[in-house]
C-alpha cells in the first residue's frame, strides 16, 4: 500500500477514526495499530508477514534474555541467533540471487563450466529497514544500553509501526516503543502539522519526483547509448532531485502519519544539497541510516580510537558495507566507494587546509559538494557498469559525438526544478519548516497548503511506488 494512493487514504481514515474513538483502551488501540500495520504490509503481499513475525518473536526472546543473563556466553548466543536469524533472512532474499551469480562468474572465470538455476527470489518489501530496526535492539540489549521492551505488544508495533516500517526512518527502540508505554494523542496543532507533512511530502513525490524529474532520468539511463554531455548532466541532475523527493517525501509522510498519532519520530533529512563537505552530508542525508551505521558499524570497528590508519579503515569499509546495504550490484558498492574515499580526502585536506567557512565560500563548497554527489548518483542509478561508465566519460565532455536526446524544454524545467532545490536547500540549512511556519502568517500557510493540494490532484499521480522500497 503506497501513501500515494486512494487505498491508503481510506485505509488511514479508517485508522485514525478507531485510534480516536472511545470505544477501544490504549492497549486496544495499539493492538489495531500492530493489526493495521500487518494489513498494510500484506497487501504486497500477505505470506512475507510471516519473516516479520518470525524477527519479532526471535528479536523479543533473544531481547528478553539479554536482559536476564548474566553469563557471556550465553547471551553471546543469543545475540548470535539474532543477528544470524535477521542477517540470515536480509542475505537470501536481498543477496542470493547477488552471490550465487558472482559465484558463477569465479568457477567459470578459472575454466569450470557451471550455470547456476536462477533464484525466484520475492525482495520483501523494506527488509532492510526492519531488519536493521530490530537489530538495534538486541544488539543494545547486549551492551545493556536500555530496558527491554516491558510486552511483546510493544515490541512488535516497534518493529512493525506502518508509517516507518517500509522505508523509515530507521528508529531506536528507546526512541520508539517508549512512546507506547502510556496514552498518546495528537493536539489539534500536532495533528494539522502532521497533516500538513504528509500533504508536503506526497507532493514530493507525486508532483516533484514523479511527474517533473523521473521522466527525463529514465530516459537519459535507458538511453543505451552514447550522450552529449549536457543531456548526461540533465539525467543525473534530475536523478539526484528525484532520490531526493521520493526518499525525502516518504520520510516527511511517515513523520507526518505518526504526528497524526501522537507519535513523535526522528527528522531523517535536513537539507542535504547545501551541505559543506561529506561529513556534513551524512549528518543531513538518511540520518537515520548514518547514525545507525556509524553507531553498530564505524565505532565497533574501531572508529578513530586507535589511530588514522585504523580509522580510514573503518571509515571506508563502513561506506562499502553501506554501499551494498542499497543494493545487491557492484554499483552499489562503487557507490559507497566513492562517499569513503570523499570522506577520507576530506578529513585529509582539512588538516592540510584550515578553511573558515563563510557565506561565499560556503555556497561554493557546498555547490562542489553537490557537484561530486551527483558523479556518485550515476552509479546508484545505473543498471550496470557500462552504462555508468558512459555516463561518467559524457558528464566530463570526452564524448563530443554524444547523442542529444534532451530537447530544451525538458532540460530548462530541469535546471530550475534544481536550481530551486539547491538554494532551498542553502536557505534552509540552519533552520527548519517548523521554525519558518512559526514566522509566517497562517493566512499564507492557508493558500500554500491550498496550493500543494491542488498541483498534486493536477498531477494526477500514477502510483509509481518509492524507490527505497526496493532496499
Amino acid at each position: 500500500m503506497l501513501f500515494n494512493s486512494l487505498s491508503f487514504v481510506v485505509f488511514l481514515i479508517v485508522v485514525l477514526a478507531l485510534y480516536y474513538s472511545k470505544i477501544l483502551s490504549w492497549t486496544g488501540k495499539k493492538r489495531m495499530l500492530l493489526l493495521s500495520s500487518y494489513v498494510f504490509y500484506g497487501m504486497w503481499n500477505p505470506p512475507l508477514v510471516i519473516l516479520l513475525w518470525i524477527s519479532t518473536v526471535v528479536d523479543w526472546t533473544a531481547g528478553k534474555k539479554l536482559a536476564t543473563l548474566e553469563n557471556k556466553k550465553k547471551r553471546k548466543l543469543w545475540l548470535l541467533l539474532s543477528m544470524v536469524v535477521n542477517l540470515g533472512f536480509l542475505g537470501f532474499f536481498k543477496y542470493g540471487n547477488f552471490l550465487l551469480e558472482n559465484f558463477t562468474a569465479i568457477l567459470q572465470s578459472i575454466g569450470i563450466e557451471y550455470e547456476a538455476l536462477p533464484m525466484d527470489i520475492i525482495l520483501p518489501m523494506g527488509i532492510s529497514f526492519y531488519t536493521f530496526q530490530t537489530m538495534s535492539y538486541t544488539i543494545d540489549m547486549y551492551y545493556r544500553k536500555g530496558e527491554r521492551a516491558r510486552t511483546f505488544l510493544d515490541f512488535a508495533l516497534y518493529v512493525t509501526f506502518f508509517p516507518q516500517l517500509v522505508a523509515g526512518p530507521i528508529v531506536r527502540a528507546k526512541d520508539l516503543i517508549t512512546q507506547f508505554y502510556e496514552p498518546k494523542k495528537a493536539t489539534i496543532h500536532q495533528f494539522l502539522w502532521g497533516l500538513f507533512l504528509l500533504t508536503i511530502g506526497v507532493f514530493q513525490k507525486v508532483v516533484l519526483a514523479d511527474a517533473l524529474l523521473s521522466s527525463t532520468s529514465d530516459k537519459v539511463f535507458d538511453a543505451g547509448k552514447l550522450l552529449h554531455g549536457v543531456d548526461a548532466w540533465i539525467g543525473t541532475l534530475a536523478f539526484s532531485g528525484q532520490i531526493f523527493f521520493d526518499f525525502a517525501g516518504y520520510s516527511t509522510c511517515a513523520i507526518g502519519i505518526a504526528l497524526m498519532l501522537g507519535i513523535i519520530l526522528p527528522d531523517n533529512f535536513r537539507y542535504p544539497y547545501a551541505s559543506i563537505g561529506f561529513s556534513d552530508l551524512w549528518r543531513r542525508w538518511h540520518i537515520s541510516l548514518s547514525s545507525w551505521l556509524r553507531d553498530y558499524l564505524y565505532i565497533p570497528l574501531g572508529g578513530n580510537r586507535h589511530g588514522i590508519t585504523r580509522m580510514y579503515v573503518a571509515l571506508m569499509l563502513t561506506m562499502l558495507l553501506g554501499g551494498l546495504w542499497h543494493g545487491a550490484a557492484w554499483t552499489f558498492v562503487i557507490w559507497g566507494a566513492l562517499h569513503g574515499i570523499y570522506l577520507v580526502g576530506e578529513r585529509l585536506l582539512k588538516k592540510l587546509i584550515p578553511i573558515k567557512i563563510n557565506a561565499w565560500n560556503g555556497i561554493f563548497l557546498a555547490f562542489l559538494t553537490y557537484t561530486l554527489v551527483n558523479i556518485t548518483w550515476v552509479f546508484f542509478r545505473a543498471k550496470g557498469f557500462a552504462t555508468a561508465n558512459d555516463m561518467i566519460t559524457s558528464m566530463f565532455f570526452l564524448n563530443p559525438d554524444g547523442s542529444k536526446i534532451l530537447g530544451i524544454a525538458e532540460i530548462g524545467k530541469v535546471v530550475i526544478v534544481i536550481t530551486g532545490l539547491f538554494l532551498c536547500h542553502w536557505f534552509m540549512r540552519n533552520t527548519s519548516m517548523k521554525e519558518v511556519s512559526l514566522k509566517t502568517p497562517s493566512w499564507v500557510l492557508g493558500v500554500g497548503w491550498a496550493v500543494l493540494f491542488f498541483l498534486i490532484c493536477l498531477a494526477q499521480g500514477s502510483g509509481e511506488q518509492f524507490i527505497y522500497f526496493q532496499f
